[in-house]
């Protein structure tokens, strides 16, 4: 009996240990599962933090990519909205003499070459006395034989040192030579730059017409425009009436930002561009146009220090595509002329530029974007051709005929030849006492036509608004449409301000010889040493 109970008792107790141990595995099981749920939902939160840690550095990156292409944009306005006050800092005028250059030739640095070589020291070859043990079995004698040897290649050393010596001053004077020759070089090199200088200064005081053009061609050349624009031009000088012409070239109307702003659309992770109405690039446009023909013409009023321009007249051109025709083509969108006096009390600063423009009775395009042109105040090439057929040309080997010399006759069929040429019917033509051609024409057009009083002067004088005012006194007393003085010479800018806004046409002597050379066919000069 005793021994069934031991028997049930050890199954018993097997029993229960079994059912600790199975109780163990399952609750580790339990903690091993719960522990891998739990390390899931955390790699779940984790990756789901980390798609959004990514989205939103996406995004960040978006928005700040929108955001510097807009702060471009505005940049790029802040630039355009500025272009005549950035000229109004800066003193546009060059002084010549700080384009000279220095005649001090640098400092001869022979380097290693400046340093003597040292000698050779006789301690560095003598050999130790004999001493000891050495100095008793036979050391003298070979002591004598090694000093013998080391004055030999002391001697030695000494001469190879006297060589090295000689070569080394030899190089040291090449070197002198040759940063005395190259100062010699530099100094002549910088003596005719200077000089060039010189004469350029006389001949430009003496308001030589290519001078002058070169000089003022250096101004606006001196302007800093942003990088896309042309800065093209070309000028001319005309000395009888002190004015400078000028062709500008503009920009196209693509400096303005076609997009007003960018936006970034996150759900759609999508950039999209706002376009800048049609209205504010023609405001624009139209506003960069007035600011460049202001800027330009102060920057030459201002650079001229000695008074030789007294009158700017300007044509403001864009070089570009016609859309119509899609050919090249040139229109003149502003054109300009006003006399340093009017154009230097006003305050540029504080002006609105299409405000200031139109007090100055400029020509501006209604609608620039779309070209459409103005007539220029003056046609450039008319001036122009004048100077490169006239400059450097000896009178006495330029066979054209001189209208300064050529008889009175001869100028007043000259000028009547001309006007019919041009459309004019001659209905009365007489040369007066004072050499003047007056010529009675009538101009057959309908609407624009009628009487037309020619008044015709030679001679290299300046005229002044005295003989404006006469021709219109003339114009009003025959009941003329339009009255037409022509000269030789140039005109003051007074005259010009008095003819503006009437139904008068000053012509000087450059246009004057343009218009007979394609007109009448009949290339002709000025020239008042003849």
């Amino acid at each position: 009996m005793s021994s069934m109970r031991e028997m049930q008792r050890a199954h018993a107790q097997q029993v229960h240990a079994q059912q600790r141990t199975q109780a163990t595995a399952y609750r580790q099981h339990q903690q091993l599962a719960w522990e891998a749920e739990h390390a899931r939902q955390a790699a779940e939160r984790a990756a789901a933090e980390d798609e959004r840690q990514r989205k939103r550095l996406f995004t960040e990156a978006r928005l700040a990519k929108v955001a510097a292409a807009n702060g471009n944009i505005r940049s790029r306005l802040e630039e355009l909205d500025e272009l005549l006050a950035q000229t109004l800092a800066v003193d546009d005028h060059i002084d010549l003499n700080r384009l000279k250059r220095s005649t001090t030739p640098p400092p001869f640095d022979p380097g290693k070459l400046a340093t003597p070589l040292p000698p050779p020291q006789w301690q560095d070859f003598a050999p130790p006395a004999p001493a000891g043990l050495g100095k008793m079995f036979g050391g003298e004698a070979r002591h004598q034989q090694q000093v013998t040897e080391a004055q030999q290649a002391f001697e030695q050393a000494k001469v190879q040192h006297e060589a090295a010596e000689t070569q080394r001053r030899q190089l040291l004077v090449t070197a002198e030579e040759r940063h005395h020759q190259q100062s010699e070089k530099l100094a002549a090199k910088v003596a005719a730059h200077n000089a060039a200088i010189d004469r350029f200064s006389a001949v430009f005081a003496a308001a030589d017409p290519k001078a002058v053009v070169e000089y003022f061609g250096l101004v606006l050349g001196n302007s800093v425009y942003p990088d896309d624009f042309p800065q093209r031009y070309r000028l001319a000088y005309l000395p009888e009436s002190r004015q400078l012409v000028v062709e500008y070239q503009l920009p196209t109307v693509g400096i303005i930002p076609r997009v007003q702003e960018y936006r970034y659309l996150p759900d759609d992770d999508e950039v999209t561009a706002v376009g800048r109405p049609a209205t504010d690039i023609a405001e624009r446009y139209a506003d960069v146009i007035t600011q460049i023909t202001l800027r330009t013409v102060h920057e030459l009023y201002e650079a001229d220090r000695t008074r030789l321009i007294e009158t700017v007249t300007l044509n403001g051109i864009v070089d570009t595509l016609d859309p119509g025709t899609g050919r090249r083509a040139r229109p003149c969108l502003v054109s300009l002329r006003t006399n340093r006096a009017e154009f230097v009390g006003i305050n540029l600063a504080r002006v609105d530029p299409a405000a200031c423009l139109r007090r100055l009775h400029a020509r501006l395009s209604d609608h620039p974007v779309g070209l459409d042109p103005v007539t220029p105040v003056v046609d450039f090439d008319q001036v122009d051709k004048r100077f490169a057929d006239e400059i450097d040309v000896l009178a006495d080997l330029d066979q054209r005929p001189n209208l300064l010399t050529i008889t009175a006759d001869q100028f007043q069929q000259l000028i009547a030849d001309l006007f019919t040429r041009l459309g004019l019917e001659m209905r009365q033509v007489r040369t007066t006492s004072d050499g003047t051609v007056e010529c009675m024409a009538h101009d057959p057009r309908p609407l624009f036509g009628g009487k037309v009083v020619v008044l015709a002067r030679r001679g290299g004088a300046t005229v002044d608004v005295s003989a404006v005012r006469d021709l219109f006194g003339v114009v009003q007393a025959e009941s003329a449409s339009n009255g037409i003085l022509v000269t030789t010479a140039g005109y003051a800018s007074a005259a010009f301000d008095f003819a503006s806004g009437k139904p008068l046409e000053l012509i000087d002597g450059s246009a004057l010889l343009h218009m007979l050379a394609e007109s009448g066919g009949v290339k002709a000069r000025i020239d008042n040493r003849s």
